[in-house]
């Protein structure tokens, strides 16, 4: 896969809803030695093994790394 959509689920608000970040493989391996995907910003950066398990990575402080997300291929 080259692409996903990201979906994180709105936790606590108001109103429940969703909110999706298309994000693009990079040439880079996460810590699980899974592909890293990126948004076009390269601050969201995802792990995203060959069963969909995503595991958001940090790339600065106060990042919130464990929102519910859930990847869908595009492509």
């Amino acid at each position: 896969m080259n692409r996903y959509e990201l979906v994180f689920r709105s936790v606590g608000s108001a109103e429940p809803g969703e909110d999706i970040v298309v994000v693009a493989r990079t040439a880079q391996t996460g810590p699980g030695g899974h592909p890293v995907y990126a948004d076009e910003s390269g601050i969201l950066r995802a792990e995203i093994s060959d069963q969909g398990e995503v595991r958001i990575l940090a790339t600065g402080g106060h990042q919130d790394t464990t929102s519910p997300v859930r990847a869908r291929p595009l492509e």
